[in-house]
């Protein structure tokens, strides 16, 4: 009698701890399968520019950051200010891909804000997003100079972020 109460007791704390394991995990910090491993390539239009095309393999041979975000985002506004600051310090080419968005809003966003990017690639339809595992935008990645994700930052880039993880990944590979 007393082992058949044992079974689900031991099954609910399992799931107790699992859950109050995955709590305490911070979201933002999501293993990504594409870290370490070439960046899925791509040839999309340019957003102010849709005559010309853009694809990784233009910037082999550089350490670059792929930002994905879109006009209709709001996060992607929060972190604004702090790509323009990026931007200016002339660490690594900054290149956005605007997600599942519509031209003319992306154009009027950036003329509004300002415009960090040194290049932006069009994502109409999210598939590069699908193909780089985009959860939501913004998220931000650091390609290397063999066009190898090192880093993915999910959701707003942070000051933090920006001076602890991603400004010293940059120079460092950028030493390679």
């Amino acid at each position: 009698m007393k082992a058949k109460f044992l079974i689900p007791l031991a099954l609910f704390l399992g799931l107790v701890v699992f859950l109050a394991i995955g709590l305490n995990r911070d979201p933002r910090e999501v293993p990504s399968p594409l870290i370490n491993k070439a960046a899925p390539d791509f040839k999309v239009e340019q957003l102010d520019q849709p005559q010309l095309q853009f694809a990784p393999a233009d910037l082999k041979g550089k350490v670059w950051v792929l930002n994905v975000w879109a006009s209709w985002c709001v996060a992607c506004k929060e972190e604004h200010p702090l790509l323009l600051d990026f931007a200016k310090s002339g660490v690594a080419p900054l290149v956005g891909l605007d997600y599942k968005d519509q031209r003319k809003d992306a154009l009027q966003y950036l003329r509004q804000q300002g415009n960090p990017y040194d290049l932006i690639a069009m994502d109409k339809d999210g598939r590069v997003g699908i193909d780089y595992g985009v959860y939501g935008v913004p998220e931000t990645y650091i390609i290397d100079k063999q066009g190898v994700i090192r880093f993915k930052q999910i959701g707003p880039v942070t000051p933090e972020a920006l001076q602890t993880k991603m400004i010293p990944l940059i120079k460092e590979l950028n030493k390679s």
